[in-house]
């Protein structure tokens, strides 16, 4: 049998979207870290000052740990491989069908430039550049974009 309380208290994890340089305590990020009881405003201060040397408002995937004592830690990743992509082909959304319908297109060298910036991701740790590459010509067809060779 278990007791009542024994739970040893565990960090908690949350993901936002927040855009680089503009991180206020409003809606998406403030009620987020307030129901887990921690104040908004030290995030932003401190995401506001890693990500300023970046373009303000680009989407930035960033991981929270928030530990019991409501301290918390985080980290940054690249840009969504969508969002590059679209800034690429100077359009504002993909296709509501890929495949049927062209939003715009993509070169190779812009497919290679994004695949340097996503293989620096952790989630490409250990991933060959051709098979980055390779990955987001797939992201580039599946949001309705032509690319170009």
């Amino acid at each position: 049998m278990s007791k009542a309380g024994a739970k040893a208290a565990v960090a908690q994890s949350l993901r936002l979207l927040v855009p680089a340089g503009k991180a206020a305590p409003s809606p998406p990020v403030g009620p987020a870290l307030g129901q887990r009881g921690v104040k908004s405003m030290d995030f932003c201060k401190a995401f506001n000052d890693r990500t300023k040397k970046l373009l303000p408002g680009i989407p930035i995937p960033t991981s929270i740990t928030i530990e019991p004592n409501r301290t918390f830690t985080f980290i940054t990743k690249n840009p969504p491989t969508t969002w590059l992509l679209l800034q690429a082909a100077g359009v504002e959304k993909g296709s509501s069908r890929p495949g049927d319908v062209i939003v715009g297109e993509v070169s190779l060298k812009h497919i290679y430039e994004i695949a340097k910036i996503k293989s620096k991701d952790p989630a490409f740790r250990g991933t060959g550049l051709r098979e980055v590459a390779s990955r987001v010509v797939g992201t580039a067809k599946g949001i309705g974009l032509k690319v170009v060779y």
